[in-house]
């Protein structure tokens, strides 16, 4: 079965940085469209990033420039390096597979184009 486990999550002060890591087991990411989503205290779940199988990122707007995805195929892990990081950035993040369109050339950010939901890892921006 599609498992995921985020880490890498805390506390941090605006302008400072953060990796966060997305490990999956029951599959290998050579096939699957691997999302980042976010989600803050009162607000809706918001995709962050997403990396094709093929390793082409989409971004939303909010993060582009600061944020940064990739994927280590070898160790079955997804990573988001986040830079600039803003108190407007804390959330619960969250990674998760498109299993239904395999091998896309450009991924959308679409949280209801996801499944296999990870457990969450918390991000603070906090002074």
């Amino acid at each position: 079965q599609l498992q995921f486990v985020e880490s890498g999550g805390g506390l941090v002060q605006p302008g400072g940085s953060l990796r966060l890591s997305c490990a999956a087991s029951g599959f290998t990411l050579d096939y699957y469209t691997i999302g980042w989503f976010r989600q803050a205290p009162g607000k809706e779940r918001e995709g962050v990033s997403c990396i094709t199988s093929g390793g082409t990122p989409t971004y939303a707007d909010s993060v582009k420039g600061r944020f940064t995805i990739s994927k280590d195929n070898a160790k079955n892990t997804v990573y988001l390096q986040m830079n600039s990081l803003e108190p407007e950035d804390t959330a619960v993040y969250y990674c998760a597979a498109d299993p239904w369109n395999l091998a896309q050339a450009m991924c959308v950010i679409t949280p209801s184009g996801y499944d296999y939901w990870g457990q969450g890892t918390q991000v603070t921006v906090s002074s």
